[in-house]
């Protein structure tokens, strides 16, 4: 079966084998946690101080540890261990998260409920174009993570050494993050980040990309780490970002997504731009989200940066299909008929991966 048009690729083989992966397991740090989205009245961009109608839609929300470790596990079958490291509330919420990642096949020994508390919520508003933003609580079960509580997770670091992916993302605190990097560098895993505009201008931050494999971000998160005004154009935030994070971390890989505007990515010497498959998009929320996880999952499974961009690529494209934060329907078979119906132009190794069924 094709999927569409082939691309030359520099890696002469490879095996989709469990065996033969980059990595075994996934260790995770970041949110887990729900939400409802609210549709906004007209595509103006919400005021500070306005009042503005709307209504709840059924749409699925989740956060973003979450989000990335599904789609990681979906793309790379069973086999594939996935281990988040977190709290959610002894609530309802919290419960049907829990029975969720048991379905998918997360292993749950570091996941707690804590009393008393909430599971991280996220309110989560769309404009009728599909665009959007959320507001998350930062008093949640998530917030409640400590560095202290990840290196209690230590033997998972040393189960996974050199064989292994750490994924760092927001919705826990920067001091929890920054106990996984120093677990994930004493054991030699693979250390994957993204952070928000907020946090990414933060000393803390900036040390913590120094020991960074791999930073996904996205245009407002690139422009504020610049300090780049509203409004610059992308491929000049592109540009600063990139130099300005080589002098950080020279060896890292780095992902920008831009929405409708494509990816771009660096490998510390050359940068390079892939535009979405073209799709009828139902929501953005968790597009980037997928977009990291599609490159993780591509890293894994012994692609290069370049074949790792298209298959989140593919897997971002996908996603904003789906009205919900996880489409429910993403695996590599989903991904492979997209690639066939859109004609989109991926390398040989990455079709070889999407046309294994194990």
């Amino acid at each position: 079966m094709g999927s569409g048009p082939l691309k030359e690729s520099a890696m002469s083989t490879l095996k989709i084998n469990p065996t033969e992966r980059r990595c075994r397991g996934l260790i995770g740090v970041g949110g887990i946690g729900s939400g409802q989205f609210f549709a906004l009245r007209g595509n103006a961009t919400l005021g500070r101080e306005e009042s503005r109608g709307g209504h709840f839609i059924d749409r699925r929300d989740y956060c973003k540890l979450h989000i990335i470790a599904h789609y990681v596990k979906r793309l790379l079958g069973p086999d594939f261990d996935v281990t988040p490291i977190g709290f959610v509330g002894d609530d309802l919420p919290g419960a049907a998260l829990i029975q969720e990642m048991t379905e998918v096949g997360f292993r749950l020994d570091h996941i707690r409920k804590l009393a008393g508390v909430s599971t991280l919520f996220s309110f989560c508003f769309v404009y009728p174009d599909g665009s959007g933003g959320n507001l998350t609580t930062d008093d949640s079960a998530c917030a409640r993570l400590t560095g202290t509580d990840v290196f209690k997770a230590e033997k998972e670091f040393k189960r996974l050494r050199d064989k292994g992916v750490l994924v760092a993302v927001p919705e826990v605190s920067l001091e929890a993050r920054a106990a996984a990097l120093e677990l994930a560098t004493q054991y030699g895993l693979f250390r994957a980040t993204s952070f928000t505009a907020g946090e990414i201008v933060t000393p803390e931050a900036r040390k913590l990309i120094r020991q960074t494999d791999f930073l996904a971000i996205n245009l407002n998160e690139a422009a504020a780490f610049c300090e780049l005004e509203e409004g610059a154009p992308a491929e000049w935030i592109v540009k600063q970002t990139f130099e300005k994070i080589s002098g950080l971390q020279p060896r890292i890989w780095v992902a920008i997504t831009g929405g409708a505007a494509g990816s771009w990515c660096w490998d510390g010497k050359v940068q390079w731009h892939l535009p979405v498959c073209p799709v009828e998009v139902a929501g953005t929320s968790g597009a980037g989200d997928a977009f990291f996880a599609g490159f993780i999952a591509g890293w894994v499974a012994g692609l290069d940066p370049n074949e790792a961009q298209e298959l989140a690529n593919l897997n971002a494209s996908l996603s904003v299909t789906s009205v919900h934060t996880i489409h429910p329907g993403i695996d590599r078979g989903a991904l492979r008929k997209l690639a066939d119906d859109r004609r989109c132009e991926i390398s040989r190794h990455v079709q070889m991966l999407l046309e294994d069924d194990r």
